[in-house]
């Protein structure tokens, strides 16, 4: 299983996911010739992509999916709450209502873990087939009943958004960092750390941050914070609004 983050963080977010038998990309937060430009580096035209997956409907998730699905005729995946909304960029006979929580598509299995965003329908996602892979981002908390379904996966990207100092020292109206703060917002570095903790396990290899704000966090700062948390256990790394990364198992 091979993740391919095109970028991540306020200004747009896309992935690609490489299964055995299908490629996926989750989020389209980027132009068409953008994201076709970051693909061709890796071989991959959008062509090749099998399906669209969303996480929820905010522009930095979906700036570049009604060119991308009239362009290149791809079917959404979207949880039956997030139909209306994604009907306002895509013509109806390209969406795919997912009625439940779990897909299964050829040897791969994907379970939608509803979240806490403030986005009508947002999830995140474990993937398995022979290897795993959970992605979550924007929520302000991740509840117990998707904590049971994240453990002891193979790799993890998940929302490192901000350090709360930062936050609450920054220039953000009050309102605004309000909004991040709670429950329907966005997890801080530390909360993160502690939901790693007790997520990872012996099958855990690599450990992505995601979704790191450009001016309430800094890259070393989530890292360092959320390696000390898990006691160094998996090699954590950041991705970059602005510089894609391949993930491998």
């Amino acid at each position: 299983m091979q993740a391919i983050i095109l970028g991540s963080g306020s200004k747009g977010n896309s992935t690609l996911l490489i299964t055995n038998s299908k490629k996926i990309l989750i989020d389209v937060g980027f132009s068409y010739s953008k994201t076709k430009m970051i693909l061709e580096k890796y071989n991959i035209i959008p062509a090749d992509i099998d399906f669209i997956l969303l996480t929820h409907n905010h522009k930095d998730h979906i700036a570049g999916l009604a060119s991308l699905t009239k362009k290149e005729h791809k079917f959404v995946y979207v949880p039956s709450k997030m139909v209306k909304e994604v009907n306002k960029l895509v013509d109806m006979d390209y969406i795919v209502p997912v009625l439940t929580d779990d897909l299964e598509i050829d040897d791969l299995h994907i379970k939608f873990l509803h979240t806490s965003h403030d986005a009508l329908g947002s999830v995140g996602f474990v993937f398995e087939d022979t290897n795993s892979l959970v992605y979550m981002t924007d929520t302000g908390y991740i509840s117990k009943k998707n904590l049971k379904y994240m453990k002891n996966k193979n790799i993890y990207i998940l929302e490192s958004n901000h350090d709360p100092e930062m936050l609450m020292n920054g220039p953000y109206p009050y309102i605004l960092k309000q909004r991040i703060l709670s429950d329907t917002g966005h997890l801080s570095n530390e909360m993160t750390g502690n939901y790693l903790k007790e997520l990872i396990g012996s099958e855990t290899k690599e450990i992505i941050l995601a979704h790191l704000s450009e001016t309430n966090n800094l890259e070393e700062l989530a890292v360092k914070t959320v390696s000390k948390l898990i006691d160094n256990q998996v090699e954590v790394k950041a991705a970059r609004q602005e510089e894609d990364m391949g993930v491998f198992i």
